[in-house]
């Protein structure tokens, strides 16, 4: 268990002594994740890669971050809110939320904190840019785990972005019991009848009751947990390098 650096099971007698030089906030949401996957599967696995890879930059570059607790709250697309417990968190309410967390670190003396997202219906750019005036010396960085390590040559699945295969794989390595693939549907989705849509030409929300059946988008039923362990072993390295180079260098 890592208590220095994992506030999810810390206490203040671990941390009070203690330096640290950057906090990361994993942040998903509250959602279904087809049939077979656990609601919180967006705040969990962003939170236990970052504790993986925070342990791994103190080990290799003596950089100290703090893994807080996720924040379940997330944007949901038309169609997702209807779906039992799954709960739609306005951009006020993330916007006041991470205001509350830099003012909050900004007053203990931290001045870097990565928001480590698991959760593509999230996006702090505008949130960033504006905290930015409020805090002048405090640099806010925004990652997407899934997004950082290209699917080709780890997974099969084609159209894989909620629920599929590297979603699945991911957490039945980390968390074997709480993935029940028995229970998953095959993820199958409904594009855009617009081609432009589809080609990223234009963007506007997926709606979710017409763009998937079980509330997935990718087969998952080819995962495994070694396809998890091989993707995530090339995957922590990199996002350790970034927790790392963020707590040893300034911005410019």
């Amino acid at each position: 268990m890592n208590k220095e650096l994992d506030l999810s099971v810390s206490c203040y007698g671990a941390v009070k002594d203690l330096r640290y030089d950057v906090a990361i906030l994993p942040w998903g949401a509250t959602e279904p994740h087809n049939y077979h996957l656990p609601y919180l599967t967006d705040c969990i696995a962003p939170r236990m890669i970052a504790v993986k890879a925070a342990a791994l930059a103190l080990k290799e570059n003596g950089v100290r971050c703090m893994v807080m607790p996720p924040i379940s709250l997330g944007s949901q697309n038309p169609g997702q809110k209807e779906l039992s417990f799954c709960i739609h968190a306005r951009y006020e309410t993330q916007f006041a939320i991470l205001k509350d967390v830099v003012d909050s670190l900004h007053t203990q003396g931290i001045r870097k904190l990565i928001i480590f997202s698991g959760h593509g219906g999230n996006n702090f750019k505008n949130m960033i840019r504006d905290l930015a005036f409020e805090y002048p010396d405090f640099l806010i960085i925004q990652s997407d785990w899934y997004a950082i390590l290209p699917c080709k040559g780890y997974f099969e699945a084609e159209i894989d972005d909620h629920a599929g295969e590297q979603e699945t794989s991911v957490m039945m390595y980390l968390q074997p019991e709480l993935v029940d693939l028995n229970m998953a549907g095959d993820g199958d989705y409904q594009p855009f009848a617009i081609s432009s849509l589809n080609k990223k030409v234009g963007w506007t929300p997926r709606h979710w009751n017409r763009a998937t059946k079980d509330t997935g988008v990718g087969d998952p039923r080819k995962a495994t947990a070694e396809k998890g362990e091989k993707y995530l072993n090339d995957l922590i390295p990199i996002v350790a390098k970034l927790f790392a180079e963020v707590g040893k260098e300034e911005l410019y």
